[in-house]
């Protein structure tokens, strides 16, 4: 009898299985807490990288690797790291980052909204929506049984717990897994990129990402973000004159810090306070910085209290397991997040097959994906804290130094071509 398979959060990484397991031909279900296909609207656009490219290539069907391919928005920029003052410390270019022809090796921005569609696509007979999960129990023959608000329950014989950062599926399964607040703050906004803003704005600003770091302390990121090439109105039913992510060239930009260096009611104040507060903070930057900041719709500016993951040690395996956020929810600060829980999705739809096809058992397949995955999973949580804190340290000597190796690397090729072939990954 074949395997059954149930996952519980309709994320990214959770469809992307989804799809991986139907095209192995292994039922599955998806069961997503939103009443709708169109409650995703928040957020900013996401960075694939290869691992992630690599990851939806063997989950999609062809036609569906196609759709997510016309989807993505098109950009040549690079990466640059600068001063305060916008003096250039380092520049890596596209040319550089990109180092396959191959489109499953390549570097995306897509929007959260179209890459939903893309992954929804094809699943109306899988997925089940309004579906709050509550808890679980493992039946005498092995299988586990979900249980819903609605007061419905499902089995099966493996349960994969994707429902982000705050899941109840890891609140069960391994009620001892934490999640700290790391003494990090961000305040974040999008500059619309107008003909205005383009005329106005140095091209660095409007084609690269960058890093901004200070001598003193915290540090700016910004990102360049095209409309998707394919953007996707979910339905009609949204408030006139409303603006989707997809439909958008902007800049993004993120100012972190120190949690203590903020207000301790920064929590409450509106888009222009933030802005004014961040403004206040940069006063001594390049007006070109302060004006990409200063120049932001303030409905989109807010801010965000950055918290992670902690390493878990090894748990017994069981039919329940975890994906994604569930497991090593990240800070923002390495940008890789959405692109371990792709990493996962293709491990996991790897193993599940070799189950299938009788080469491995079911408490075997999961064994390994598990201790895969926590190796990289939260090498990358590891990755993603240590750049937060380093925004978010006043150390001066660290800052010269880090910016001594950036200018020694852009003098020295050899020494670029390397950082940035391990570059966004």
């Amino acid at each position: 009898m074949k395997q059954t398979v149930m996952i519980i959060g309709g994320g990214i990484g959770g469809l992307a299985l989804a799809h991986g397991l139907r095209r192995a031909g292994i039922p599955v279900a998806v069961y997503e807490r939103s009443q709708t296909r169109t409650e995703w609207l928040q957020g900013y656009r996401i960075h694939i990288n290869p691992h992630g490219s690599r990851a939806l290539h063997e989950c999609l069907d062809p036609a569906a690797w196609q759709a997510f391919l016309d989807t993505v928005s098109t950009g040549d920029g690079g990466f640059g790291f600068t001063t305060e003052r916008f003096a250039n410390l380092l520049h890596i270019s596209h040319e550089d980052i990109a180092v396959s022809p191959d489109p499953a090796e390549q570097h995306y921005g897509v929007s959260r909204i179209s890459l939903r569609q893309v992954l929804l696509s094809g699943l109306d007979d899988v997925l089940h929506l309004g579906k709050t999960f509550t808890r679980y129990e493992t039946t005498p023959d092995g299988r586990v049984t979900a249980y819903f608000e609605d007061g419905s329950s499902a089995t099966a014989d493996l349960l994969i717990g994707a429902d982000g950062a705050n899941s109840r599926v890891r609140r069960q399964l391994l009620p001892h897994a934490d999640r700290i607040d790391t003494g990090v703050t961000a305040v974040a906004g999008k500059h619309r990129l107008t003909e205005s803003a383009l005329a106005r704005l140095p091209q660095q600003l409007t084609r690269d990402a960058n890093l901004v770091i200070p001598a003193g302390r915290g540090n700016l990121f910004t990102a360049v973000w095209r409309h998707d090439r394919a953007t996707v109105a979910p339905d009609a039913s949204l408030p006139e004159g409303f603006l989707l992510d997809n439909a958008a060239d902007y800049t993004f930009w993120a100012y972190a810090d120190a949690s203590a260096w903020f207000p301790s009611d920064v929590d409450g104040y509106d888009g222009e306070a933030l802005t004014r507060l961040i403004l206040d903070r940069t006063r001594d930057w390049s007006a070109e910085l302060r004006d990409l900041i200063g120049g932001s719709d303030p409905a989109t500016v807010n801010v965000v209290r950055i918290r992670s993951a902690t390493p878990v040690d090894p748990w017994p395996t069981g039919p329940v397991t975890l994906l994604g956020d569930a497991i090593h929810n990240m800070t923002p600060m390495a940008g890789i997040g959405a692109n371990t829980a792709l990493r996962d999705a293709d491990l996991l739809r790897r193993q599940l097959i070799a189950v299938e096809s009788g080469q491995l058992s079911q408490v075997a397949a999961v064994a390994e994906y598990e201790r895969q995955m926590r190796d990289y999973g939260f090498a990358a949580v590891k990755q993603s804290l240590r750049n937060a804190r380093q925004a978010a340290s006043a150390n001066r000597f660290g800052r010269t130094m880090f910016r001594t190796v950036l200018r020694t690397m852009s003098a020295v090729p050899p020494l670029k071509r390397r950082f940035a072939r391990s570059f966004g990954s």
